[in-house]
């Protein structure tokens, strides 16, 4: 790495050299490369260590950094493009090899999730968690509520589904088998911003409150919404994308345009 020098610039120096680290980061390291040690970034561009530690945690912010301990700074891997508002129609497991079936439970879900499905605030539904990993890092969690109508083979009684997939994963995948069933008829997506509760946050490796991006979809058949997902993002680590295609594109940090 050779030697470069801020000129004099009218914005905050830290933001000046968090600019000038995301250029190299693209030119000259790859992901997963250990940057070299503050004292020696900081003589290269001739800032104080604090001012280099402002740009090295605007860039982690951005997911652009990993800061790991033990390890030292690395450089992230790309974020995951999250294709929303597309014109595909598919139920949650239909293709889709990126989304791992972690359990279902039967269980009475949150209020507003209950009077999105018009069920009885009391009235268990078919809760299943996937996750969703990048790069070998968690990038998403998801909640997928099933009312009991929709997957009416999943009853408890003799010779149900269900008997053949009592627990974990199986039981996951058996409940999207059984909505996949029915006949898509249309889906809504909504995109906010939000903060990671206690559960998401251990989910996603993150501490609790810290930025996340959440995806609600309703899927709609026989009339009625059949199937409820909320699935949470890292905000650091994601990008939504927007267009037809409708799948999922990796992008690098926020420098790069989206597709």
């Amino acid at each position: 790495m050779g030697t470069t020098q801020l000129e004099s610039v009218t914005e905050p120096k830290y933001w000046h050299l968090r600019t000038v680290l995301s250029e190299a980061l693209d030119s000259e390291f790859t992901v997963g490369e250990i940057l070299p040690n503050e004292r020696e970034l900081a003589a290269r561009f001739g800032v104080a260590r604090a001012t280099l530690r402002q740009a090295l945690e605007q860039l982690e912010l951005e997911g652009r950094l990993e800061r790991r301990r033990g390890v030292g700074t690395t450089v992230a891997p790309p974020r995951t493009g999250v294709a929303v508002g597309t014109e595909q129609q598919l139920w949650p497991g239909t293709d889709d090899d990126a989304w791992q079936p972690v359990d279902s439970t039967l269980a009475a879900p949150p209020a507003a999730v209950a009077t999105a499905l018009a069920t009885a605030r009391d009235q268990a539904v078919h809760i299943v968690r996937r996750s969703r990993v990048s790069d070998g890092r968690p990038v998403a969690a998801e909640l997928l509520y099933v009312p009991v109508a929709s997957v009416p083979a999943l009853a408890s009684e003799p010779g149900a589904a269900t008997v053949h997939a009592p627990t974990g994963a199986a039981r996951a995948r058996a409940v999207l088998g059984e909505l996949q069933r029915l006949e898509l008829q249309g889906q809504d997506r909504a995109v906010e911003l939000g903060s990671a509760r206690a559960e998401d946050a251990r989910e996603l490796d993150r501490l609790p409150g810290a930025p996340v991006l959440v995806v609600t979809t309703r899927f709609f058949a026989e009339g009625r919404t059949a199937a409820l997902s909320v699935a949470t993002y890292r905000a650091d680590t994601c990008r939504l994308t927007f267009g037809a295609s409708g799948g999922v594109e990796i992008q690098h940090g926020p420098e790069r345009p989206a597709s």
